[in-house]
């Protein structure tokens, strides 16, 4: 998908440099994987996933201490400690009911989660509600959709990508613009465009709609709406940097009869 190079079309962002981990060939454990998240930190900027749990409707699974370490390690020291940003697909699993709330991969504060949309603006069959749910592309949905055009194997092209697999590059592409366009952006301003410049319009005609205290329009299915990459772009070309995230811990000392029991719960913002 490179420019003028007459095959496929252009990429969103075709200046990229795009490359591929092998990962998902035999057992997977927690350090395979927290080696891939952490794979050639010093030249990634943004790593594109598209694994999780089974989208079955019966698991519920997240990261290791391995893998929850590459993420954390990593938006505190990739790109120079502008932070590495983590692209991740919501996952295929509407079929079998399944809940992206059982993805703890998805559900950490330091990934993006990205859904999909269908050409007329639809949720398609295979998606998956959830609260992490940050946004949506483009993919297929309805049997006579339009499904993504890109490179395929042997040299060749295809017509035919599909399901969150394909939305999250496309995700990943948009941010790369941005980055291409504002070098300084940190991996919270990553998320922070995002909610702003995604839109409801070409997504409004679906229920679920709520706005929430701060005036923004989300849904459960598509997050905060569709990526905008013209209005992301032009927004991260402005953009002032957000504060660091910060966490504060609440201990709540419940008494009954002789147990003491104290909770711990951790929020950021």
């Amino acid at each position: 998908m490179a420019a003028n190079n007459w095959k496929c079309g252009v990429g969103v962002a075709f200046n990229a440099k795009v490359g591929g981990v092998k990962m998902l060939d035999g057992l997977v454990t927690d350090r395979i994987e927290g080696t891939a998240l952490s794979y050639a930190q010093d030249l990634v900027d943004i790593y594109s996933a598209s694994w999780g749990p089974n989208d079955d409707g019966k698991t519920v699974d997240g990261p290791g201490r391995l893998a929850l370490e590459a993420l954390e390690r990593g938006v505190k020291e990739g790109r120079k400690g502008k932070g590495a940003v983590y692209i991740w697909a919501s996952g295929n699993g509407g079929r079998n009911n399944d809940n992206c709330n059982c993805d703890g991969y998805l559900a950490s504060p330091y990934t993006i989660s990205i859904g999909s949309a269908s050409q007329k603006g639809e949720f398609p069959w295979y998606g998956e509600a959830c609260a992490s749910t940050l946004a949506v592309t483009y993919s297929s949905g309805a049997y006579k959709d339009q499904m993504i055009a890109t490179t395929d194997l042997n040299n060749e092209c295809t017509t035919k990508h599909t399901g969150t697999s394909a939305s999250a590059p496309l995700a990943a592409g948009i941010i790369a613009l941005a980055l291409e366009a504002n070098i300084n952006l940190t991996w919270r301003d990553v998320q922070h465009l995002i909610v702003w410049t995604s839109e409801l319009a070409p997504l409004v005609n679906n229920v679920g709609w709520q706005q929430n205290s701060a005036g923004f329009w989300f849904n459960d299915r598509f997050g905060f709406g569709l990526m905008n990459a013209h209005g992301l772009i032009t927004a991260a070309n402005k953009w002032v940097t957000v504060p660091e995230r910060k966490s504060c811990k609440v201990h709540v000392i419940q008494r009954n009869h002789s147990k003491v029991v104290v909770a711990s719960t951790l929020g950021s913002k």
